[in-house]
């Protein structure tokens, strides 16, 4: 039974999990250059963990519950309320959020936003502003033993929170890492595509630089692993990677009724 992670995410990998542990070593320190959910994070057994991302409101919604534990959750909670489901309060906390410089006020807004937004996105414009509409949900789900599942992870395992581009993250490591990523995906088409990080585009030269990166790692003896999709172009990308390939079943769609399983691979750049 896996830990579930407290955030929903586009391409969360929660469900393939079993695929992505299978291909990690043991090692010094887990790494994770993309946070996102921190799905692979919450399940890995390793003494030291380095979690990173660009996302700063995300950044900081995990260092709040790793440093306040039940204060913050219960912070968080009281966002959630029945008065707070409509569209006029979601609009209200979402510009909130945006014009607020207070952290942990912003991260616990980035959990609402999440939790009561259209198919519970994470999505900024170019200007840095949560755009995501309201979700309608009917009674939005506060994700109170997750939270606290996160909380005993990071008591157990030495994790250092940081917003960091991924560059900067390979440049830092070191013998006895191990890495996984799960980047912005390459797009399956030109209409598909879903590169929104950060409030900017994780662009094509990124994923040629994340690859590069990934195999000089490599070339130090450093275990890395890589999702994204399965396309020629990322089959290319990661020539010299082992690459396990398999299909996943999207659950963020507009249409609920035409959520179409998805071709993805796993670069594997090991001994």
């Amino acid at each position: 039974m896996y830990t579930k992670p407290f955030l929903k995410w586009a391409g969360g990998k929660y469900r393939v999990l079993d695929k992505i542990l299978q291909e990690l070593p043991t090692g010094a320190r887990f790494v994770e250059p993309f946070a996102g959910s921190c799905a692979v994070y919450l399940n890995v057994n390793f003494p030291k963990a380095l979690v990173c991302d660009l996302n700063s409101d995300l950044i900081s919604l995990y260092r709040y519950v790793q440093q306040e534990g039940e204060d913050f959750i219960q912070y968080c909670a009281s966002f959630f309320t029945s008065e707070n489901n409509t569209r006029s309060s979601y609009i209200a906390l979402r510009d909130r959020l945006n014009a607020s410089f207070e952290a942990r006020e912003r991260a616990a807004l980035l959990l609402y936003v999440n939790r009561h937004a259209f198919n519970g996105l994470i999505r900024y414009n170019s200007k840095g502003g949560f755009n995501v509409p309201f979700g309608k949900h009917k009674k939005p789900y506060f994700p109170l033993e997750e939270m606290r599942a996160f909380y005993r992870k990071t008591r157990s395992t030495t994790t250092e929170f940081m917003v960091a581009d991924f560059r900067s993250v390979f440049a830092s490591l070191k013998p006895g890492d191990v890495v996984y990523c799960d980047p912005p995906y390459m797009p399956l088409s030109q209409t598909s595509s879903f590169t929104a990080y950060a409030g900017n585009a994780f662009r094509v030269q990124d994923q040629n630089d994340l690859a590069a990166c990934a195999r000089h790692a490599w070339e130090k003896g450093i275990h890395v692993v890589l999702s994204n999709h399965d396309t020629e172009t990322t089959r290319n990308l990661y020539s010299l990677a082992t690459l396990k390939r398999f299909t996943v079943q999207r659950f963020i769609s507009c249409d609920g009724n035409n959520r179409e399983a998805a071709p993805e691979l796993l670069a594997v750049y090991g001994q």
